[in-house]
């Protein structure tokens, strides 16, 4: 079979493999990491979430099914896109956290952000944000299970959304040579 796929086009495949291979744990294997299978996958992220999230709906309404009380559930639906993830979204929120905290030139704060260590806004960043996702959809579970699961589905769509927008050709990457170089 031959590659029909124009020079410089992705496939729907390609798309979907460089979104679930990049975005998730899912044993998804890369077959391209170029521009335009970049710029696929971050048009194909929010299917990615739709996975991450129908997960963590599922875990939440698994615990409220075996009687747990809505906190335990709420815990399990932010763990799983955690897991998930391998915590690349948390990961980011806390270098975000460090380099705008320090007050350093944008230069100074790119460093930061590429470093591998979390400093004391990251982890402050990170304890209020899981807290607070906590909290809502605890609100949520107590509310209604499906409920609950609507909102941690909704929650991890919505994140792949914002995504997909941030990736668009006006918003300027950060670095020449970094991702976002490679899917606006």
């Amino acid at each position: 079979m031959t590659d029909t796929t124009p020079p410089g086009r992705a496939t729907a495949g390609d798309a979907l493999r460089f979104a679930f291979g990049t975005l998730t744990v899912l044993p998804v294997r890369l077959t391209r990491w170029d521009r335009a299978a970049a710029r696929g996958g971050m048009l194909a992220a929010p299917l990615a979430g739709l996975a991450v999230g129908a997960a963590a709906a599922a875990a939440g309404l698994a615990l409220t099914a075996l009687g747990s009380g809505p906190l335990l559930a709420a815990v399990a639906a932010v763990a799983v896109p955690a897991v998930l993830t391998r915590g690349l979204h948390l990961d980011g929120l806390a270098d975000v956290a460090d380099g705008l905290g320090s007050g350093k030139p944008a230069d100074d704060a790119l460093r930061i952000m590429k470093q591998s260590d979390i400093g004391p806004f990251g982890v402050v960043t990170l304890v209020l944000v899981l807290l607070a996702q906590v909290a809502a959809l605890s609100g949520a579970y107590a509310a209604s299970p499906v409920r609950g699961a609507l909102a941690a589905l909704t929650a991890a769509v919505v994140a792949r959304c914002a995504l997909t927008l941030a990736c668009r050709p006006s918003v300027p990457a950060a670095r020449p040579e970094g991702l976002g170089a490679a899917v606006a």
